[in-house]
């Protein structure tokens, strides 16, 4: 992981302490390419989660927004599961 992206995380980590009672519903919102298996990878990452998932397709086609809605236990957790997400190629996390 580069600087900039570990500083990220660090910073998000300590607003995510200060803002929130643990354990807290956390909105993930991504954007993939619409391509082989990244919406269902995507879906896999929260499999088992209880999280409810919606799925927006692009005008075009090319991309899908999904938004993640599920409780996590702490903000460590939201970290790793950024990172989780993170190898799937051309993910971008909002």
């Amino acid at each position: 992981m580069d600087k900039k992206t570990e500083e990220f995380y660090v910073r998000l980590k300590a607003e995510l302490e200060r803002n929130n009672d643990w354990p807290a519903l956390y909105l993930y919102k991504f954007i993939v390419p619409s391509v082989g298996d990244n919406v269902a990878r995507v879906e896999q990452a929260f499999d088992c989660m209880g999280a409810v998932i919606k799925t927006t397709k692009s005008k075009t086609g090319k991309f899908t927004s999904l938004s993640v809605d599920v409780r996590m236990k702490d903000p460590q957790e939201v970290i790793d599961k950024y990172l989780e997400v993170a190898t799937i190629e051309g993910i971008v996390s909002l």
